[in-house]
């Protein structure tokens, strides 16, 4: 059984592009969202194999410290050409200092390792895993994708992460060269096309519509 969100909700992130989209998405649902970074709430050790079991370990972690329900967000991106990396490693790819720039460059030097050199090798796709935990134990979570293709050299300074070299499938820009309402907006704003929107659409169908 899914359960609303009403009132306070923490977001499980200490990422201020995920937090600003994030935001963004919750807004018209005038739900109070305050992060684990503004609360001081420490980042658990994400253990898990797979995007949904670390969004749940930071969810419920950030749930059990702030005893308030809390939502957090795992994603990535993973590359048909390396075998799925750099997946739920996507973010210590950049390393401490978060330098997606080089961890752009380390993809684009395998995939030319590997020859991949045309759109049709250079395949990849965003996944995002959402999860609400809730102070008792409740769960609800759901997880989405966008599929693109990887261009170089990286266009585009809107965006986080890997943004400048994913161009999603059917459009001539990449999620770097696309503002925020575009990317992530929900229609009839925008297009609702990015990896978390769309995993945020099923969200607010079970914990937030009606």
């Amino acid at each position: 059984m899914h359960r609303r969100i009403t009132g306070q909700l923490v977001i499980a992130t200490h990422n201020p592009g995920k937090l600003a989209e994030m935001r963004e998405l919750l807004a018209p649902y005038g739900i109070q969202a305050v992060s684990a970074g503004e609360l001081g709430l420490g980042e658990p050790e994400e253990t898990g194999d797979t995007f949904q079991a670390n969004a749940r370990i930071k969810a419920e972690a950030a749930a059990q410290a702030a005893k308030l329900p809390a939502f957090a967000d795992d994603s990535g991106l993973a590359v048909e050409a390396l075998d799925g990396a750099p997946g739920i490693y996507s973010a210590r790819w950049a390393g401490p200092n978060k330098d997606f720039g080089a961890a752009m460059a380390q993809i684009e030097r395998l995939l030319q390792e590997r020859g991949a050199t045309t759109p049709a090798q250079r395949k990849a796709h965003f996944v995002s895993a959402l999860c609400v935990a809730w102070p008792d134990g409740h769960v609800d979570d759901v997880e989405a994708r966008a599929d693109g293709t990887l261009v170089w050299p990286p266009r585009g300074t809107a965006g986080f992460g890997y943004d400048p070299m994913f161009l999603p499938d059917g459009f001539d820009r990449t999620f770097g060269e696309m503002t925020s309402i575009e990317k992530h907006g929900l229609p009839p704003l925008g297009l609702g096309l990015s990896h978390r929107a769309k995993a945020f659409v099923k969200l607010a169908e079970i914990c937030l519509a009606g």
